[in-house]
């Protein structure tokens, strides 16, 4: 894994051998989260489904449950939320040859949550692509 800087936020990245379809449909289904999320137990959303505007509730790793809002969506490419009223993580997938390119990306004062996604990525690249 290594990290990007792009346009104020830092960005990690991994090639996985799986339609974008099937890691959309992993970074955007809730019940999924917490296989891949080591920060997330669960999660709730108004409506059942990642859409702009949608609030919920994440429960962290350790119990705490926040508000979160969906703060932006382009629908099978990318979705961002703010936890806690505080701007968080973005996700997103890009076709690519033999696959797609996960990313997920953390704001400028957050590299300490890198290696976190990270491993969310891997996580993911495991559920969608087993070998």
């Amino acid at each position: 894994m290594r990290p990007m800087l792009r346009d104020g936020r830092w960005i990690v990245r991994r090639h996985i051998r799986a339609a974008p379809e099937a890691v959309w449909a992993l970074l955007t289904d809730l019940a999924a989260w917490p296989r891949w999320g080591p920060t997330v137990r669960g999660a709730t959303i108004d409506g059942g489904r990642v859409a702009e505007g949608a609030r919920g509730t994440v429960t962290t790793a350790v119990g705490v449950p926040l508000p979160f809002v969906i703060t932006d969506v382009e629908p099978g490419r990318r979705w961002s939320w703010a936890v806690a009223g505080v701007p968080a993580t973005a996700h997103g997938v890009d076709p690519a040859a033999a696959g797609c390119i996960a990313w997920m990306s953390a704001p400028l004062w957050a590299p300490a949550y890198l290696p976190v996604l990270g491993i969310a990525l891997a996580r993911i690249e495991a559920m969608a692509a087993p070998s």
